[in-house]
């Protein structure tokens, strides 16, 4: 039988095959207006908080009593708050929060609910019921109250409200990968692995966790809209990062008070949570859709 060169897989020279799949994945969600959006805002995100120090027109600590609650202008592109310090700048600071937030939370859930969700969906039996349960206790509480009650036990700030939140999302994420071990555990190439004599620890690491990778990828993303409206709402209630910090929920609750005569104060903010939030649900659906092996056979 003859193989025909369009039925070989095509391989860039010189290119390793991982980085081969994540230009295929950037390229297909590019071509979705959707996905291209979330993607487009995170990395402008990324950009900002890299380069904060050079786009921040002014010291966003700096108070400047002479011009509080001053209205959009050229000086001043989203205006200024009640001690006069400049809201863009703020907002440009910010995003490091919100990106150290979202980084440190996604290193601490993605492993621990990996953790969990192998070794139970694996191991079975009673191992299984205890860990389930104890998921099912963290799943019977909304977040932001669960979260509330960590920071409330550990204290106001920021670190703590990071790991409040650590805390409370990685549930979701031992649910999905039990799920997807439970399936996975009765395939040929798990038995095979048995059978020469591998240990539950070697399976679970090399065969069944990278099956697991994409689902749990999927899910960390689209739950990182959760963590950045339970940061923002621990920072409007004055659990999470503590003035003079520019964070965005606390940015929000200083301006509140007066959002009625300088509704910049709480606007801006708002949108900067509302759009990031949105891009990584947005993200979140793209990547569902460009890891499904259905989509992958179609490309």
């Amino acid at each position: 039988m003859t193989v025909k060169d369009t039925d070989m897989p095509r391989v860039s020279s010189g290119m390793p095959t991982s980085l081969i799949a994540l230009r295929n994945i950037l390229v297909y969600l590019m071509r979705s207006p959707t996905s291209a959006f979330g993607v487009i805002v995170l990395g402008l995100l990324i950009l900002i908080a890299a380069f904060a120090p050079l786009i921040a027109t002014h010291d966003p600590y700096a108070q400047d009593l002479v011009n509080t609650l001053q209205p959009p202008s050229a000086a001043h592109f989203f205006g200024t708050d009640e001690l006069g310090r400049d809201i863009f700048s703020r907002l440009v600071w910010g995003s490091r929060i919100s990106l150290t937030i979202i980084f440190l939370v996604s290193i601490i859930v993605g492993p621990l609910g990996m953790i969990v969700g192998t070794t139970a969906g694996y191991m079975g039996g009673r191992l299984d019921t205890v860990m389930m349960r104890i998921t099912d206790i963290f799943l019977s509480f909304p977040s932001l109250i669960l979260s509330l009650a960590f920071v409330a036990a550990l204290g106001p700030s920021l670190n703590n409200a990071i790991i409040a939140i650590a805390l409370t999302a990685w549930p979701p994420i031992a649910r999905l990968a039990r799920a997807e071990t439970m399936t996975l555990r009765q395939a040929d190439y798990i038995a095979a692995a048995r059978l020469q004599g591998a240990s539950s620890l070697r399976i679970i690491v090399k065969s069944i966790a990278p099956m697991c990778l994409p689902s749990v990828l999927i899910r960390l993303t689209l739950n990182m809209a959760t963590v950045i409206l339970t940061a923002a709402g621990l920072g409007f209630l004055g659990l999470g990062a503590q003035p003079p910090l520019p964070e965005w929920g606390a940015m929000i609750a200083t301006g509140r008070r007066y959002m009625i005569d300088s509704w910049w104060l709480v606007t801006f903010p708002g949108i900067a949570i509302l759009t990031v939030s949105l891009a990584f649900n947005l993200l979140g659906d793209g990547l569902r859709d460009a890891l499904d092996p259905k989509q992958m056979n179609r490309r």
